[in-house]
This record gives C-alpha cells, sequence and structure tokens, in this order.
C-alpha cells in the first residue's frame, strides 16, 4: 500500500470508528447487495430531504432524478445489459447527517449501483464515508463544502460547482459589475448559515474579496434549522456602515432575511447571495413579491439558453404543477452521470461502473464550460457559476456576458 492510500485508508477508519466502527471487513450486506444488483432493474439510490425544513427542495430534487429514470427507461433501459430498465430507490435523509448515512447504507444493501443527493453538506459528508467502506460511487448533485474532498476518496464525485468556485466568482462578479454601475463596492457585510456549507462560503468569499481589495465585516452566522427571525442581524448590518449584504443560507432562513431587510432598510447598494438556496428560486419570486426584486445570486443554475433544459422544465411543470428548481436539474445531471457509466461499463459492479463515472463525459443540463467530467479529485472540471438577478418578477441570467439573459442593475428597491 502507497503512503497515500495507507493515509486516506486510515482517515475513513478514523471516521468510520465513529459512526460504523472499522475492522477492515467487508461492509455487512455485501454478498445480499451483490446479488440484487446482478437481476431485476438496475438501481440507482436517491437521497434527499423530502421532510423537514427543506423537504420543498428535496422532494425538487427526487422528483428530478426520476425523470432522468423515466428518460433513461422510455429510451430503451440499459442497452449494454440488454435493455434492463432502471429503478430510482430513494431514501429521506430528514436532513440530518445520522440519518442520511443510514439511508446510505439501506439503499446500497438494497443493491443501489451508486448514489446521488443530498442537497446539504453536513448529510454528504457522512454518506461519502457509507460510500467509500463500501466502494459504491456517490455522485453528489448539490453539496457545496469542498472539504469532502480533501480526505481523498476514491468513490465520490460532485455535478456542481463548489464553495470556494462560487464564492470565488460571486467576489469578482461583484466587483466588476459595481464598478461597471459607477458604485464601487465599498465594504461588505456577510450573513450565513453556521454549518460547512454557510462557514465554507463567507470564508472563501473573504479570501476573494480581500485579494481584490474589498473591506469586509461584520460577518455574522446563525442556526438555520431554528432561527426565527434576522432582524437583529440585519440591525447589526444597517450599523456596520457595508454597503453590500452577501448571503449564504438555505431556502427559509433566506427569506427570513429578506423579510427583515425589508423591514430594517440597511443603506445598502445591493443584497448579493452566494451559494444562495433562495434568491434564484421561483419560489422565492413568488414567496418575497417585491421585497425580492433586484436580489442577486452567484451560483450553479439551469442552462436556461439549452433547448433540452427548456423541454426538461417544461415536462417538470406539466407533471407536477411547479417550476422546476435548479437542485432538481443537477439531480437529473447526476442520475445520468451514473446511468451512463452503467451503460459503457456493461455492468453493475461499482468498481467499474466507477471507473466509467472517472473516465466518462455527460451533457449537462445546468451551465458549465463543457461536459460534465471529473478531475482526478471527483470533482467536475467543467463546472461554472453564473450571476443572477430578480427582475420584474423573474429570475434572469445577468453575468458573465456570454450566460447573460439581461443585464445587471445594481441597485435595491428602497434606495434610489
Amino acid at each position: 500500500m502507497s503512503a497515500r492510500k495507507l493515509i486516506v485508508a486510515l482517515g475513513a477508519c478514523a471516521l468510520l470508528a465513529i459512526v460504523a466502527g472499522c475492522g477492515g471487513s467487508a461492509p455487512m450486506g455485501a454478498a445480499d447487495a451483490a446479488g440484487q444488483r446482478d437481476k431485476g432493474p438496475v438501481k440507482i439510490g436517491a437521497l434527499h430531504p423530502v421532510s423537514g425544513s427543506n423537504a420543498v427542495d428535496g422532494l425538487q430534487m427526487r422528483r428530478g432524478a426520476q425523470l432522468a429514470v423515466d428518460a433513461i427507461n422510455a429510451a430503451g433501459g440499459i442497452k449494454s445489459l440488454g435493455g434492463r430498465k432502471v429503478e430510482l430507490v430513494t431514501g429521506d435523509t430528514q436532513g440530518k447527517a445520522d440519518i442520511g448515512q443510514s439511508e446510505a447504507q439501506r439503499l446500497i444493501s438494497a443493491g443501489a449501483v451508486g448514489l446521488v443527493g443530498t442537497y446539504q453538506s453536513a448529510v454528504s459528508t457522512n454518506v461519502a464515508v457509507v460510500a467509500e467502506r463500501n466502494r459504491v460511487p456517490f455522485v453528489m448533485d448539490v453539496t457545496a463544502t469542498d472539504t469532502i474532498f480533501a480526505r481523498g476518496y476514491r468513490y465520490v464525485f460532485r455535478v456542481q460547482p463548489g464553495s470556494k468556485v462560487i464564492a470565488t466568482a460571486a467576489a469578482q462578479y461583484l466587483k466588476q459589475v459595481s464598478e461597471q454601475s459607477g458604485k464601487p463596492v465599498h465594504k461588505v457585510a456577510f450573513l450565513h448559515e453556521q454549518s460547512d456549507f454557510g462557514s465554507g462560503a463567507a470564508d472563501a468569499f473573504d479570501a476573494a474579496a480581500q485579494q481584490l481589495g474589498i473591506a469586509l465585516g461584520p460577518n455574522i452566522s446563525y442556526d438555520a434549522a431554528s432561527v426565527s427571525d434576522l432582524t437583529a442581524q440585519i440591525t447589526q448590518v444597517k450599523a456596520s456602515g457595508a454597503d453590500v449584504l452577501a448571503i449564504a443560507g438555505y431556502y427559509r432562513d433566506s427569506l427570513l432575511a429578506a423579510k427583515a431587510i425589508a423591514s430594517v432598510k440597511p443603506d445598502l447598494s445591493a443584497v448579493w447571495g452566494v451559494s444562495n438556496g433562495a434568491y434564484d428560486q421561483p419560489k422565492f419570486v413568488s414567496d418575497a413579491g417585491q421585497l425580492g426584486d433586484r436580489y442577486f445570486n452567484t451560483n450553479y443554475h439551469y442552462d436556461a439558453t439549452n433547448p433540452q433544459t427548456t423541454a426538461l422544465r417544461e415536462q417538470y411543470q406539466r407533471t407536477f404543477g411547479d417550476p422546476m428548481r435548479t437542485g432538481a436539474v443537477l439531480s437529473y445531471d447526476a442520475v445520468q452521470v451514473i446511468a451512463q457509466a452503467v451503460e459503457k461499463a456493461g455492468s453493475t459492479d461499482p468498481e467499474k461502473v466507477r471507473d466509467a463515472i472517472a473516465a466518462g463525459q455527460v451533457a449537462p443540463l445546468t451551465v458549465g464550460k463543457g461536459p460534465i467530467e471529473f478531475a482526478g479529485n471527483g470533482d467536475n472540471s467543467n463546472a461554472a457559476p453564473v450571476l443572477m438577478q430578480v427582475q420584474g418578477g423573474q429570475v434572469k441570467q445577468v453575468y458573465p456576458p456570454e450566460k447573460a439573459e439581461s443585464r445587471p442593475e445594481y441597485q435595491v428597491t428602497w434606495r434610489p
């Protein structure tokens, strides 16, 4: 065993000692799982929070994954396996890391050839441990934290751009857009939820902003699971003299922040979402109404210029009566990554599927710089963020210019 592999093995063992034990033996149920994979439909596991505070997003993502499975089956299934159909087997993480971990093990034991998920970084961190232990590929659709890739995992991949990539782009876009508007950014306050997702976004944004000569502060965190009002935090922002407020949060808490901003009316030139879970969502437009107009967000996004993406979103709207969010499109892409790897491998052996994922290319329905293809650490080399803004009741891509549907309007609604 090489020194690198030994370090990885010891790292995984240390984690598993906490969550499941690590004695070097095969995972429980491994033989049964192999038997399940060799017969019937090819199973792909989907892990999302379909109950709890993020259930709306989780249900969207599960449905996006199911649409991908439906499309594969409508096209004849896995042809290299004689047309075997694909089945989505699902688990509800409830937004809890320990539940996500046990659900991942259950789906693998049931014969899942690969997993997609999970929406929350803390949950994905635990699922990655389970996937690595069982040697089953885990393709993350939505997971912002970059720390997972510091562990040298072999079976973990990610479709969306990571926290550092998004936050760095957010700082660069802010400087460029504010200067082009004639109101160069002076000082940024950062409000974020306190888990790996929000803290990671804040740290990466701060590092990039400092490189660009942008002043920072205050940096304010909160518990997304329990917060019910952010008025005190926004009052602190108003007193700080910051002219831009950056926010990294999930949907419910980011909506709370918008309501607090509308009440306090701080002296801002822009509200700047960073990987924000609300400010590029159609639901935010309807829930927030006028108070959300002109909000920016730098994030992953469905490709509004791709006719296939448009057709998929129209299908989702017809089927479920609700606009399809970007997270659901990423789940669609993640399922395609696993299914096309099974097709290429001509096998349900997770090791062969893993190798096919690592060597493959998949055309995405989300914004990117090219096909989904993975670097040596498992991250999508061509993932790219885009700046969006709520304009007149619609979310528009506004920057960089080659992806823009509309020009950015650098202002807030309550100031001239």
